[in-house]
């Protein structure tokens, strides 16, 4: 299948260069998307993010020249793109639960973490309810943070301004000046490969701004929207399945547009929602 040759083969140029600098930009451009989809595609497959198995990769065939070749810590962390010995310290024994002196030594345990492939395997388990809108640009208001480029970095941080901004009224305020056709909160990741990363908590507004709140356009895309129900982690599973289940076999692939998350009904127990990916035609 197209899609996951374009992976597998992402997979492979990233092989070819553990022991230089991966460009993130051209592993994304490989797989045919963004470097934000292609984090979030990969951690929903592999089970792990981006940057850990890459550590783990590193980590590994560092492990086997240590112990094959009379060569010197230092030369192999360079090798692997450690300047500071103590990272290089720090990461094999995360992975080996020893140094990479100790690596040395006859008979030591070592782990070792072959190069992933990826496969669809298609469950259908469960349904999904989803429909194909084309929008035009809308403005949204609210906040914002800056996210880092490696999105594991972003878990606990994204929840943490979520609880803070229902904690200060900014939830409270944002809903008296949603006054557009899309209704809800919302929780807009803009992550192109232009423009530094943010994420957004706001509601689609023409309202002028106020205070903290600040604004951004949406571009014109065509979305993938899909309906869920339920506790607010099910969103999550819902983003999983989106990924691992719908777009492969979907005909269409990753635009260069934000992800949207729109908080219908916030209640715990009875939680109403969207997931918005953006999304062009496969080329034939």
């Amino acid at each position: 299948m197209e899609w996951v040759e374009r992976l597998n083969s992402a997979i492979n140029y990233m092989e070819e260069n553990m022991s230089g600098d991966i460009d993130m930009g051209q592993v994304a451009k490989i797989a045919c998307c963004g470097t934000y989809h292609f984090q979030r595609m990969f951690t929903y497959m592999a089970g792990m993010p981006l940057s850990e198995y890459i550590r783990k990769r590193k980590m590994s065939l560092a492990a086997v020249e240590l112990q094959s070749d009379n060569k010197k810590v230092l030369d192999v962390s360079l090798k692997y793109g450690y300047d500071s010995p103590t990272a290089f310290n720090r990461a094999f024994k995360s992975v080996h639960g020893i140094t990479p002196s100790q690596a040395k030594e006859d008979g030591i345990v070592l782990k070792a973490f072959p190069p992933i492939s990826f496969r669809v395997m298609i469950k259908g388990e469960r349904e999904m309810n989803y429909r194909i809108e084309k929008k035009e640009a809308f403005r949204i208001i609210g906040i914002s943070i800056p996210l880092d480029k490696e999105i594991e970095k972003n878990f606990e941080v994204v929840p943490g301004m979520w609880q803070k901004a229902a904690m200060d009224g900014t939830i409270q305020k944002l809903a008296m000046n949603m006054d557009c056709d899309l209704k809800g909160l919302l929780g807009v990741s803009a992550c192109n490969d232009e423009n530094e990363w943010r994420y957004f908590i706001a509601v689609a507004s023409n309202q002028q701004l106020e205070g903290e709140l600040e604004e951004y356009i949406v571009p014109a895309a065509t979305w993938a929207i899909f309906e869920g129900e339920g506790i607010h982690l099910s969103i999550q599973e819902l983003e999983k399945r989106i990924v691992t289940e719908w777009l492969p076999t979907s005909g269409y692939e990753y635009a260069n547009a934000p992800d949207i998350e729109v908080y219908i009904n916030q209640d715990p127990q009875n939680a109403k929602y969207e997931v918005w990916i953006p999304v062009v035609r496969k080329e034939s």
